[in-house]
């Protein structure tokens, strides 16, 4: 892959890494304080929450790869363009076969914020690829740093072995992340932006991370909801479990909650 030529730092003498780094510290540190993030960084991720928030990744990096795909050539996305190193999108799919089984795309299911997230990516890929620039540093670089952890963490919860469902978090084209990571920032830094362009790219970081908070935010409604379905269902009598038309297989509860989800907060769950 040809580099592009560096351009020179602007007037504050930041790289665009730095200015992104420092645009969305703020988003940054609300990502991390979500709720289902400090359950998920003290080990308190249960399998339903798992295997929603793979849901979601999925439809969202199928998004990103997709336009990054179709936008390879594109002056700004080439340098950053590392689809051997970083694409999740395989490996994701493979996840969710191992908790779905292999007709797992009929039982894919996201919140609102998802599809919202997705439509954005789209729109800008179609219309200003510059800013794809933003959502794979945030999304990628995030990946690569806490990947490892976070893997851990998922299969000590769950109780998994090997890399069977949590493939996602595994880059066996990297073998030095931190090196990558700063192969990766000095390829963005050599990006040619106006200065119009560059505060739209930092706008659009910023963005990324509020689309993630979002996501995050609306899981946790989702799976808030269900496991109070759950339990009241758990708690119903004898008499008014014979009055019901459902059984009590754990997949059924589970669709429960996403209905019950669907008519009480109005989020506006997508399946596909």
């Amino acid at each position: 892959m040809e580099s592009t030529k560096s351009k020179p730092r602007d007037s504050t003498g930041s790289d665009l890494s730095e200015q992104i780094k420092a645009a969305t510290k703020d988003s940054h540190v609300r990502a991390e304080n979500t709720q289902l993030m400090l359950n998920y960084q003290k080990g308190q991720i249960t399998q339903t929450q798992y295997k929603l928030l793979l849901c979601s990744l999925y439809e969202i990096y199928r998004a990103l790869e997709e336009e990054l795909d179709r936008n390879a050539d594109h002056p700004a996305v080439q340098p950053v363009y590392f689809p051997q190193e970083l694409a999740r999108l395989e490996s994701l799919e493979l996840d969710l076969e191992h908790f779905f089984g292999p007709h797992w795309r009929k039982r894919v299911t996201v919140p609102a914020a998802t599809h919202r997230y997705t439509q954005r990516l789209r729109e800008i890929g179609k219309n200003s690829p510059n800013l794809l620039v933003a959502h794979a540093y945030t999304r990628y670089l995030g990946d690569l740093s806490g990947g490892q952890v976070l893997g851990k963490i998922t299969q000590k919860s769950l109780g998994l072995s090997g890399i069977k469902g949590i493939a996602f978090f595994s880059f066996p084209g990297v073998t030095s992340p931190n090196k990558f990571k700063q192969l990766y920032r000095g390829r963005m830094n050599s990006i040619e932006l106006t200065e119009q362009q560059r505060q739209e790219v930092l706008d659009e970081a910023t963005r990324a991370f509020e689309f993630n908070i979002e996501v995050f935010d609306d899981l946790q409604k989702m799976l808030s909801i269900t496991e109070e379905a759950s339990s009241e269902k758990r708690n119903d009598t004898a008499s008014q479990s014979q009055s019901r038309t459902f059984s009590n297989s754990p997949i059924l509860q589970f669709a429960l909650g996403v209905g019950i989800t669907l008519a009480t907060v109005g989020m506006g769950v997508y399946a596909f």
